[in-house]
């Protein structure tokens, strides 16, 4: 007998040997038990959580001969012959492969006929979201009114992509990912069977890395034991899924939080050595500081031993929440610029160096950790009393932007004062064309501080994503800060979604670098001399 893969040697062959999805497990036992089966049904979730396996228990349940509490027996004569798969009255069907209308047809022929043993002919269509739209309304009369002896089980990973009209004929069930701590359940199981020695921390590792699917925790567990050896540690884990070791993140990690360059170069030039990726390093830097960011949030940890989460909680004490957050916001738009440039190791290690850069990641900001958590709560506080002000003074206020000190006289405009005015305008030309009327937008929102640090910039589309704001003048502590205004930049971002008619990020670009810093104090007393308020009104 050849090779059996252990996904397929350890499938579940009930329903209570499946693990993670009680909740669809249940319900579908207790449809069995009350004789209510559904004509159609719908399994979507993501790949390796069930939904093929559940469809080929439910196809056996309804036929077997005996059933047990909503269960298959798997021992009568029905049970056994679907099983070997030479039961013809349980078709499985790759919607991938055989997506075309003839497909389709050929079922429709069929389904007119009784089955040949069984009490119901089931079809299970695999990856049904592949279907061509003519295969699509093919199936409608047929998934709508089928003969009694026909059941129908259509299975997807995508379910958005299906026609609403298919979708509406099924009972629908979501499939979630399987939890960590099942999956290294089942996994205990597997090796128990399979004589095979892994350590705690090993099965933790796989069971993070299958990403809540049973299917790939299992592949990776076979591949660990392929070189003939029973005993798996995390070591062996890592070295063949190309992880980099755990003293290398966290060097780099440290080499970030301590702003050490040095450090941080020399920890990646021996990953890199070591024939690792450079994706695989950066995802890995991500995740280790997101777990520095459940340590100081209280959550609980299971990957790590005593030493190494040790080492992670002295990190989460050098770090704030807010720089955490912040630098795994940097590294993902880090990941990225690497995959829009063909020399990712260049971005990557300038990525690097600038997280690392101390000046850098603390211009415009009293912090030292860079969190932002209060060094701009006074000037925050500022900027709502000037704009209060200036929602409530009559007429049209004579401003001058603080990037240039030039006064600009405001006309009355025929604007309209909503975010219609601006609505899907990228859909019908380039955003950067029209950003003067995003701009103009903000000024009749009331948004009058943020419009004036917005004029004279320019808009450029970084990606289908993200749009750039380029401050030609370059971008002073007191604009950063303004900028950086968490209300701010919540309404500047739905400003530009609605432009664009998508939901888009923002990224702001100074194209000319800072000189001579501005004290803040002194600019926000020039920026209010700007409107001729006195200055006693802001403090």
């Amino acid at each position: 007998m050849g090779y059996t893969a252990l996904y397929r040697k350890f499938r579940p062959q009930t329903f209570s040997e499946m693990v993670g999805q009680e909740h669809i497990t249940r319900t579908l036992r207790n449809q069995i038990i009350a004789n209510r089966v559904g004509h159609a049904y719908l399994f979507s979730g993501v790949r390796g959580t069930g939904k093929t396996t559940s469809a080929k228990v439910l196809a056996r349940a309804v036929n077997c001969l005996n059933p047990i509490d909503g269960e298959p027996c798997n021992e009568c004569e029905i049970c056994k012959a679907a099983l070997s798969g030479s039961l013809t009255d349980i078709v499985e069907m790759d919607a991938a492969s055989n997506n075309s209308v003839e497909d389709i047809r050929s079922i429709r022929e069929e389904v007119n006929f009784l089955p040949t043993k069984a009490k119901y002919r089931v079809y299970i269509i695999d990856e049904v979201h592949m279907l061509s739209q003519g295969a699509f309304n093919a199936l409608l009369k047929t998934l709508e009114e089928p003969p009694e002896h026909v059941k129908f089980i259509l299975a997807t990973t995508e379910p958005q992509k299906l026609p609403a009209t298919i979708m509406s004929r099924c009972q629908r069930f979501d499939f979630k990912r399987i939890s960590n701590e099942d999956i290294t359940k089942r996994l205990e199981i597997v090796c128990e069977e399979s004589n095979v020695k892994a350590t705690k921390q090993a099965l933790n590792i796989i069971a993070e890395l299958s990403e809540g699917a049973m299917r790939d925790a299992l592949s990776i567990l076979e591949r660990c034991t392929q070189d003939g050896e029973n005993n798996i540690d995390e070591n062996k884990i890592k070295e063949l899924v190309g992880i980099p070791k755990l003293e290398y993140i966290h060097s780099i990690t440290q080499a970030i939080i301590e702003y050490n360059i040095d450090n941080a170069m020399s920890a990646i030039t021996a990953v890199l050595d070591d024939g690792k990726d450079l994706n695989n390093l950066l995802w890995e830097i991500i995740k280790y500081i997101k777990d520095i960011l459940m340590v100081k949030t209280k959550q609980k940890l299971n990957i790590y031993n005593e030493q190494d989460f040790a080492r992670l909680k002295e990190l989460a004490e050098k770090v704030t929440k807010e720089r955490a957050i912040n630098l795994i916001s940097k590294l993902s738009l880090l990941e990225v610029n690497m995959k829009a440039s063909t020399q990712r190791l260049i971005v990557f290690e300038a990525g690097i160096i600038k997280l690392c850069d101390k000046e850098e990641n603390s211009s415009g900001n009293n912090n030292p950790d860079g969190g932002g958590d209060g060094s701009n709560r006074d000037i925050y506080e500022r900027l709502d009393k000037i704009e209060n002000y200036l929602r409530n003074i009559g007429g049209k206020p004579r401003v001058q932007t603080v990037s240039t000190n030039r006064a600009i006289e405001h006309k009355d405009t025929n604007v309209k004062t909503n975010s219609s005015a601006i609505s899907g305008i990228g859909k019908n030309g380039s955003l950067p064309q029209h950003w003067k009327e995003v701009v103009n937008n903000l000024k009749q929102n009331g948004k009058i501080v943020l419009y004036t640090n917005l004029l004279n910039t320019n808009a450029v589309e970084i990606n289908d994503m993200t749009v750039g704001i380029q401050f030609p003048g370059g971008i002073t502590p007191f604009g950063k800060a303004v900028l950086e205004k968490p209300e701010n930049k919540q309404e500047l971002t739905k400003q530009i979604s609605i432009a664009c008619g998508k939901e888009m990020h923002i990224q702001f670009i100074d194209t000319k670098p800072q000189v001579n810093k501005i004290d803040e104090e002194q600019e926000l007393s020039n920026f209010a001399n700007g409107f001729d308020i006195p200055f006693d009104v802001v403090e």
